[in-house]
C-alpha cells in the first residue's frame, strides 16, 4: 500500500550503530561531523534575529506565489553586492534548497529524466531525486592536487544512464552544479562555466547552480592557475546563455538553518525564462510554503551574515591550520585541496596496499569511533568512487577539533 519512491533501505549502517550504543553507554564523542552552525559556539545577535520577527505586517496575510516583494528586493540587493544585477520577479521564495529542488525537478523533468550531479557530492540529493521521480547520473569531479570538473566524463553522463549503460529515449533536464562543491569545497571556474553553459545548449538542458556555501571562499591555492578562464564563477545568478535556477538561502549565508527560508533565482535567455516564471509560479502559488514573518524579516535576516559570516571564517581558518599542523607530522594522511566551504578532505595513501591498509572508510570511521570516540563521515558518504577518504567539518569549536584531529593522526600512524 506504500509508494515505491519511498521503500529506502532504514538498516542503520555500522557507524550509526556505533554511535547509538557509544551515546547509550553515555561515553563522550568528539564530533568532527557537526555542521550545525547553531551548536557550535558563535555569537549570535539574539535580540537582532528576534526582532526581526516582531513586524507587524506579519498580521496581514498576503499570499504571492514568488514570496513577498520586500523579502525578494533584499535578496536582489545581496546579489548585488555580489555584482549580480538580478530582478526580483525572477526571484521565487522557498522554506528550503530543499523544496527549491523539488520545484526544479517537477519543472523540468518527467519521471525516469535525468539530473546529472557531481561526483562526490552531497547524498541529500539522492532522496530528493527520488522523491521526484528523478533519476541521478553521476559526472566526475577530477583531483590533480585541484578539483576540476572532468569533461570527458561529464560527455559521457550526457549519453548512459545512473547505471553506466546507454538508454535509449532517456533525457537529460539539467546540469547540476554544487558552487562551491560539498564536500570537496572546489569553485567552478569561468572556463567550466563555458562549457556546462554549452553542454545544456547542445542538449536543451537547464542549469541548476547550488550557491549555499559560495560566501565562504578561501584565498587562491597553489593550484588554481591565474587567467580569466580559470577565474572562480562570482555567481549562476548572472549567467544569460543557457536556462539557469540559481540556489541559496539564509541556512548558509546567515547560519540560520531553523528559519527555514532559502530561494531560487532564475536566469537565461528570455524565451526559456519566461516560460520557466509562469510554471515555476503554479507551482509555489500551489504550496505557498514561506510564511509572512520569515519573509518580512528576510532583509534584517539577511545583515545577520555580516555578523556570523567573519565568526564562521576565522573558526574555519584556525581549525585548517590546525588541521594542516597535525598533518605535517604525519607520513599516514594527507589533506585534499579546498577553495572554500566548511569541510575537509583527509586522505588515506596505501589504502589498497596489503594488510591493514586496505580498510574501507567505514571501517577506519567505525574504529575511530569505537576506539577513540571520534566521529568522522567515510568518503563512501558523499559517493566518493574509491576508498581511502574520510570527511570532517570544519565547524566544531578549536578544543575539540584538535583534540579529535590528534586521535586520528595518532589511529591512522
Amino acid at each position: 500500500m506504500f509508494s515505491s519512491r519511498t521503500d529506502w533501505s532504514l538498516t542503520p549502517n555500522r557507524l550509526s550503530g556505533q554511535l547509538r550504543a557509544r551515546r547509550e553507554r553515555g561515553l563522550p564523542i568528539l564530533d568532527l561531523t557537526e555542521s550545525n552552525p547553531t551548536r557550535c559556539g558563535f555569537a549570535y545577535p539574539a535580540d537582532e534575529i528576534l526582532g526581526a520577527l516582531r513586524d507587524a505586517r506579519s498580521l496581514t496575510y498576503q499570499p504571492d506565489p514568488r514570496g513577498l516583494r520586500v523579502a525578494r528586493e533584499a535578496v536582489a540587493r545581496y546579489y548585488a553586492e555580489r555584482g549580480a544585477e538580478v530582478d526580483p520577479e525572477r526571484i521565487f521564495l522557498t522554506t528550503s534548497t530543499s523544496e527549491a529542488y523539488s520545484y526544479i525537478f517537477r519543472l523540468l523533468a518527467d519521471p525516469g529524466d535525468r539530473v546529472l550531479v557531481p561526483r562526490p557530492s552531497y547524498p541529500l540529493l539522492d532522496f530528493l531525486a527520488r522523491l521526484d521521480d528523478v533519476d541521478l547520473a553521476p559526472y566526475p569531479l577530477g583531483y590533480d592536487g585541484g578539483w576540476r570538473i572532468d569533461r570527458d566524463g561529464l560527455d559521457a553522463a550526457l549519453g548512459t544512464c545512473s547505471s553506466g549503460h546507454a538508454r535509449a529515449g532517456a533525457n537529460v533536464r539539467a546540469i547540476l552544479a554544487v558552487h562551491p562543491n560539498n564536500p570537496t569545497g572546489s569553485f567552478v571556474r569561468q572556463s567550466e562555466l563555458e562549457f556546462l553553459i554549452g553542454c545544456c545548449r547542445t542538449r536543451r538542458a537547464a542549469l541548476i547552480a547550488d550557491e549555499v556555501f559560495a560566501d565562504y571562499a578561501f584565498a587562491r591555492g597553489a593550484s588554481e592557475r591565474p587567467g580569466e578562464s580559470s577565474k572562480r564563477v562570482a555567481t549562476f545568478a548572472a549567467a544569460t546563455d543557457a536556462l539557469t535556477f540559481t540556489l541559496s538561502g539564509l541556512s548558509k549565508i546567515s547560519a540560520l538553518p531553523q528559519m527555514k527560508l532559502a530561494w531560487i533565482v532564475v536566469n537565461g535567455p528570455s524565451g526559456d525564462v519566461r516560460i520557466a516564471l509562469e510554471r515555476l509560479e503554479v507551482i509555489a502559488d500551489t504550496y505557498l510554503s514561506v510564511s509572512a514573518p520569515l519573509a518580512n524579516a528576510l532583509p534584517r535576516l539577511l545583515d545577520v551574515r555580516r555578523t556570523l559570516q567573519p565568526q564562521i571564517m576565522e573558526r574555519v581558518s584556525l581549525n585548517l591550520k590546525a588541521l594542516d599542523e597535525q598533518l605535517s607530522r604525519s607520513s599516514a594522511l594527507s589533506r585534499m585541496e579546498t577553495q572554500g566551504g566548511w569541510y575537509a578532505i583527509l586522505e588515506l595513501p596505501g589504502i589498497h596496499d596489503a594488510g591493514d591498509a586496505w580498510r574501507s572508510d567505514e571501517d577506519w570511521a567505525v574504529e575511530l569511533l569505537g576506539e577513540d570516540g571520534v566521529l568522522v563521515h567515510p568518503g563512501h558518504f558523499y559517493d566518493f568512487p574509491c576508498e581511502g577518504h574520510l570527511v570532517v567539518s570544519l565547524l566544531p569549536v578549536p578544543e575539540i577539533f584538535e583534540e579529535g584531529v590528534e586521535k586520528i593522526v595518532a589511529r591512522l600512524a
